[in-house]
């Protein structure tokens, strides 16, 4: 049970709350108890009280009733309301944290985990599965002691009547145990499976909702409709194994629960008959019966909803429990001064542990202020290159120095405040134009934001839309051409002033006007800053200070574009070829 355990340390907070909201519940438990001995009372000493006139039978009536209607109509709704109400608030206060715990645990995860992971998949988890564990709060810290404390009270009044017929009901009170006991042990590892099932049909629908361009595009709507129908109908197999458990669990326990009354009313009735116990007792027993297994049901009801929840425990804990690859020294320092000069120190580098390196014994000394070009071809881990700087994956061998210094020996998020990034496909939040800039600085004041918008040369297209800077972006900013984007990203930039750059392939997708603007803009961007650009087009980066061409993972050629174009080597050949296309 090592979920629940870690469970309640979310609970442990409102425990108070948890523990008012029970004496709240038992009170409003314990009201409907006092209906069988209002019967006894009304049947043996009332009715049947032949000491009586009938018009003291009818004040006795009226006054006892009275009571009761006091109680039921004014006592007992404020105390529905409060128990519902604190219930569902601390329940959902613990679902919360947990939520909050669960983004903060998301944004510490590793770019590794989510190239193996599907979002549909960790969105799931954040919300299908927090959410299921409500009911543990509720039905298991709540209702399920509400129930156990009814069944208490109401077989504590039946041994004050009778004892005897007090066993007779409880006859079959361990056979109902034990086929609780069974049934539900495997219902927790169906509901996983179940939960699982689920999450794949929302990470699929997630992907698709995303490229629905691409379906529609290829007009692949018949193939994809075939896809969801797998998905689906492997949803539909493992939620059915799972209700035919639950619905056979249902038929045994409903069957004990339901035979108990009968067991009862035919032990009373023949004790009555006999003259051992009145009327009135027997009748209150009958109510009673009914007051003891209705609880029982309800914890049948629990222990379904109770398996379900502690099973999503599991799949939210085992969210919880991945492994960031990317971790602060226990003695990292934040970075606050940041000079520029950068050092690969014999760098090597593979994705996956003893997987293939993507780079080798890379050694490269960059001073402040210089732009470094990174050139070859695709797949020659240039990009992998310019991730290992702020972190995104650490060195498999060897070292990177950020002035004189170990870059882990840094506090991660403080590394990365210090170095901008412009990349190919840059990820822009549906909101406004001005939301997506100020990414860049949150603190920035609207004037920044214009001057980082005119430095990108985005501020007349900005100025142009509908809404100028508070015009929403759609998803992924589907509503901007990609030059509009690359704009927008780069203004990012401008506002959050680092003093490394890299610029990711900022530029091979665009049409000559924009990348006209963007050059530009990218120019001047990197004045002063040392700057790693990763470049397809190698019209874009003759005027770097350096130009490192990259094959297989290793470095083969540095100079400056004259430089390598004198010693007609591999980045000659490359210019020579791009020259010819163009």
């Amino acid at each position: 049970m090592g979920s629940v355990n870690r469970y309640l340390h979310f609970v442990k907070p409102y425990r108070w709350q948890i523990v008012g909201t029970i004496i709240i519940g038992i009170l409003k438990f314990a009201i409907p108890l006092l209906i069988p001995l209002l019967i006894k009372f009304v049947v043996d000493d009332v009715v049947q009280n032949d000491a009586l006139s009938n018009a003291d039978k009818s004040s006795k009536l009226l006054t006892v009733m009275g009571i009761m209607i006091i109680i039921f109509v004014i006592l007992r709704p404020p105390i529905e309301y409060y128990r519902q109400y604190f219930a569902q608030w601390t329940a959902s206060r613990i679902l919360y944290d947990i939520r909050d715990k669960l983004f903060t645990h998301l944004q510490k995860l590793s770019f590794k985990y989510y190239s193996n992971t599907r979002a549909g998949e960790v969105i799931s988890r954040v919300i299908n599965d927090v959410e299921q564990t409500k009911t543990f709060v509720i039905t298991g810290l709540m209702n399920l002691w509400l129930d156990v404390a009814t069944i208490i009270i109401a077989v504590c009044i039946m041994f004050t009547m009778d004892v005897k017929l007090t066993f007779v009901s409880l006859v079959l009170f361990p056979l109902y145990a034990f086929s609780i006991r069974y049934f539900f042990g495997n219902l927790r590892k169906l509901t996983r499976v179940r939960s699982q099932a689920l999450a794949e049909v929302q990470s699929y629908l997630h992907e698709r909702v995303v490229g629905i361009s691409l379906v529609k595009s290829f007009a692949l709507e018949e193939h994809e409709q075939k896809q969801f129908d797998k998905q689906n109908s492997n949803f539909l197999k493992k939620a059915l194994e799972h209700t035919s458990w639950n619905a056979k669990a249902f038929a045994v326990v409903n069957t004990i629960t339901d035979v108990a009354p009968l067991i009862v009313i035919g032990y009373a009735g023949y004790q009555a008959v006999n003259g051992n116990i009145t009327i009135g007792t027997m009748m209150a027993f009958i109510a009673y019966i009914d007051k003891l297994y209705n609880p029982l049901r309800r914890l049948v009801n629990s222990s379904t909803t109770l398996t379900q929840s502690i099973a999503s425990m599991d799949r939210v804990f085992e969210f919880m429990d991945e492994k960031y690859d990317i971790t602060d020294a226990e003695d990292a320092v934040k970075l606050n001064r940041v000079h520029g000069d950068i050092r690969f120190e014999k760098v090597s580098f593979a994705y996956e542990d003893n997987g293939e390196h993507v780079l080798k014994d890379i050694n490269l000394d960059v001073h402040k202020g210089e732009t470094i070009a990174l050139v070859g071809m695709s797949g020659g881990g240039k990009s992998s290159f310019v991730s290992l700087i702020p972190r995104f994956y650490d060195t498999t061998e060897g070292r990177i120095l950020l002035d004189g210094q170990d870059i882990r020996s840094f506090k991660t998020q403080s590394l990365r405040d210090k170095i901008g990034m412009v990349l190919q496909d840059n990820i822009l939040f549906s909101e406004s134009v001005k939301t997506n800039i100020l990414l860049g600085n949150p603190e920035a004041s609207d004037e920044e934001v214009v001057a980082a918008a005119k430095a990108a040369n985005a501020h007349e297209f900005i100025t142009a839309l509908p809404e100028g800077y508070d015009t929403k972006v759609g998803e992924r900013g589907v509503k901007l051409s990609g030059g509009q984007r690359q704009r927008v990203a780069i203004a990012r930039v401008f506002l959050k002033n680092p003093p490394i750059l890299i610029l990711d392939e900022a530029t091979s997708a665009l049409d000559l006007e924009s990348e006209h603007l963007i050059q530009e803009a990218l120019e001047m961007l990197a004045k002063d800053r040392t700057t790693f650009i990763v470049a397809h087009r190698l019209s874009t980066i003759t005027h770097a200070d350096r130009i490192v061409l990259i094959e297989h993972g290793e470095i083969v050629e540095v100079g400056t574009h004259e430089e390598l174009m004198n010693i007609e080597g591999g980045y000659h050949k490359l210019f020579q070829v791009q020259q010819l296309e163009s």
